[in-house]
């Protein structure tokens, strides 16, 4: 079966919790204030392409490809990032909602967060080196056995990480930020 590719289309508006997305690749498309909350996306393709205030929560993305993806403004609560479809995988977030969604385990060199929510995502074993957390929120995260070397928490906070079980080296983080590299050790700093 030959999966359909759509190219260069603009989405606007549509709720796909009650009508599917087509299975296919979308390449250079942009989604806008479209619903996706609990929706099956899986295997589908996606590149190149912007997720714009859209509700991606809770969604089904199993095999799913992010090539180059933007999401924008979305909320994205509980999504198992973790069994997409790892080739190629690449994705920015700005504004977006991440809460309770897992990276676990995947490759994200040089990713950007901006102005995030990331309350108690997992970011165990993740390969997070020279990326960006600015602005963002991560109360509970969770890095374990996780890459953050070159990484930029200088503008992050509330995160907790234990440089005794994460590879930390030349990592950024604000003087105000030291607090979340010692919650371990159950010290007051005043």
């Amino acid at each position: 079966m030959i999966s359909e590719i759509i190219y260069d289309r603009d989405f606007n508006g549509i709720n796909y919790s009650e009508k599917h997305l087509d299975k296919g690749t979308y390449e250079n498309c942009i989604f806008n204030n479209c619903i996706f909350a609990n929706s099956d996306l899986m295997k589908i393709n996606f590149s190149e392409c912007e997720f714009i205030d859209c509700d991606l929560s809770n969604a089904k993305i199993g095999e799913t490809a992010f090539k180059d993806i933007r999401f924008k403004n979305c909320k994205l609560l509980g999504l198992r990032f973790d069994y997409c479809n790892p080739f190629l995988l690449e994705f920015s977030f700005e504004n977006c909602i991440l809460d309770f969604s897992s990276f676990y385990q995947l490759k994200l060199k040089n990713i950007n967060f901006n102005d995030c929510n990331l309350q108690e995502v997992d970011f165990t074993e993740t390969d997070l080196s020279s990326a960006s957390f600015e602005k963002c929120n991560l109360l509970h995260a969770v890095f374990n056995d996780s890459i953050v070397e070159e990484a930029d928490f200088i503008t992050a906070y509330n995160y907790s990480i234990n440089p005794q079980k994460n590879k930390i080296r030349k990592a950024k983080f604000s003087k105000e930020g030291i607090k979340g590299l010692l919650d371990e050790y159950e010290i007051e700093i005043i």
